[in-house]
């Protein structure tokens, strides 16, 4: 172990620009579109459609001061600049945890994606097999995470497209099928009328549409990692602006394409809402090779998050030790032979055994459900933070008038901090996100007081 030399960097151009196509398709979409289909019917794709948007202009936000300032690689950083030291440290230690929580929230999609193939293995136990497997994978070198993260990425981007082209092959030729859905025959095609028959805004209410946009929110969380990775390439100045706007282009085909392509191959109205729906179409229409290969690929997708997850909070944990090396935090700054902050690793591995341990809780019914909600509280709570800083920003000298502008932020920016609030405040109302909710609030007072107390 070493603790004068920095953690290693071995992240090519290639990497990143793949790594940010990517990033836009999270496991929220993967396993989380069958609940929120049942939830609104087709009327989702507008909740994506809308919160994709407002995620477009908050890392436009992120985007501009990156564009300012390169040298800060992290929006974190520009907190702690713009913000005072305080709010700064709050938010680093929160969006450490918050981390962790997408680690816990990814280990337990991919123990329900192998239990299609295992479905006699306990969950607990799969979860555990693939956390060692996955820190392995990182006591490698950052290189290798690379190489990793690429492959990862090409084969979710190939996933989402050969969905989307099979949707159409089999709308062309009018494909029909007969299955069996709750112990009874279904017949059905596919059609573009079964998004649009007997079509209804709020089929199931206001109130579940409301409830279905945290679930939405969740697919969009760690989308900021493309403006930060972006920052760490020859010419960031360059390659920002291209890589944030092209994201609302990969939002129309990665997840308005998709979600068509579900519903537009089954009735949504009898899609089981517990799993995966990419996996579920394929099953019931009787193409299980297809099932198979799709589960495959969303376990890659799953295996690839918590893989980014892993990384990105042990280099966070690492630099929290750097920045606050005091006591006991000094043994996270050391460093294995080959680069790797391993004590935080290690760290961040325990903590992510959490997610075993929640499947089995009985009094949690859905153990993603209620880690993806933890994720998109504090998510929120840091979001909030970030927009408060850019307010900051603008009215600072550093400001640059001819930069990498967000759009109309005069109007923009707020609108998109009331739908951010409007997403938080629809936790409350759901008994599956209420613990995770005034968890994230008593997180939010209680370390909110120690960060302003605390001599920094």
């Amino acid at each position: 172990m070493e603790k004068n030399k920095a953690p290693q960097r071995g992240l090519q151009n290639r990497h990143i620009q793949l790594i940010a196509i990517a990033g836009t398709i999270g496991t929220g979409l993967f396993l989380g579109a069958g609940k929120t289909i049942s939830m609104t019917g087709p009327s989702i794709l507008f909740a994506y459609l809308v919160i994709g948007v407002a995620m477009f202009i908050f890392l436009r936000t992120i985007g501009e001061m990156l564009y300012q300032d390169p040298t800060q690689h992290s929006f974190l950083n520009f907190v702690t600049k713009y913000s005072g030291p305080r709010l700064g440290y709050f938010s680093q230690w929160s969006y450490w945890l918050v981390l962790v929580f997408v680690c816990i929230s990814e280990l337990t999609a991919i123990g329900t994606y192998i239990q299609f193939w295992l479905p006699h293995v306990p969950l607990w136990l799969i979860e555990i097999v693939a956390l060692l497997l996955l820190f392995s994978l990182n006591t490698l070198n950052a290189r290798f995470f690379g190489e990793t993260e690429f492959w990862f990425a090409i084969i979710k981007v190939a996933a989402i497209l050969g969905m989307i082209l099979t949707a159409l092959i089999l709308l062309l030729n009018h494909f029909s099928y007969t299955t069996v859905l709750h112990g009874q025959h279904f017949n059905g095609s596919v059609s573009l009328s079964n998004i649009t028959y007997h079509f209804q805004f709020f089929p199931k209410g206001v109130w579940n549409f409301i409830g279905a946009l945290q679930m939405v929110m969740f697919a969009f969380t760690s989308m900021e990692f493309i403006g930060m990775t972006a920052a760490e390439t020859s010419n960031p100045q360059q390659t920002l602006p291209k890589a944030i706007n092209q994201i609302p282009i990969r939002i129309l085909i990665f997840y308005v394409g998709a979600l068509l392509s579900i519903m537009a191959i089954f009735d949504w109205h009898v899609l089981p809402a517990d799993r995966s729906p990419f996996v579920m179409v394929f099953q019931l229409i009787g193409i299980k090779w297809a099932a198979a290969l799709v589960n495959f690929v969303v376990l890659t997708s799953a295996a690839s998050a918590l893989n980014s997850s892993l990384f990105s909070a042990t280099r966070n944990m690492y630099s929290l030790a750097q920045q606050h090396n005091k006591g006991r935090l000094g043994i996270f700054t050391t460093l294995s032979k080959n680069g790797i902050p391993l004590n935080s690793l290690y760290l961040v591995t325990a903590l992510a055994l959490f997610g075993p341990v929640l499947t089995l809780i009985p009094q949690i019914q859905n153990a993603f459900d209620f880690a993806a909600s933890c994720t998109t509280n504090l998510f929120l709570v840091v979001y909030f933070i970030q927009l408060y800083t850019f307010y900051k920003y603008r009215k600072s000298q550093d400001f640059d008038p001819q930069g990498f502008l967000t759009p109309k932020a005069k109007y923009f920016v707020p609108l998109v901090f009331l739908i951010f609030m409007l997403i938080f405040i629809s936790l409350f109302f759901s008994k599956d996100t209420l613990y995770p909710a005034v968890g994230a609030v008593v997180w939010t007072i209680f370390f909110g007081l120690f960060s302003y107390f605390k001599r920094i």
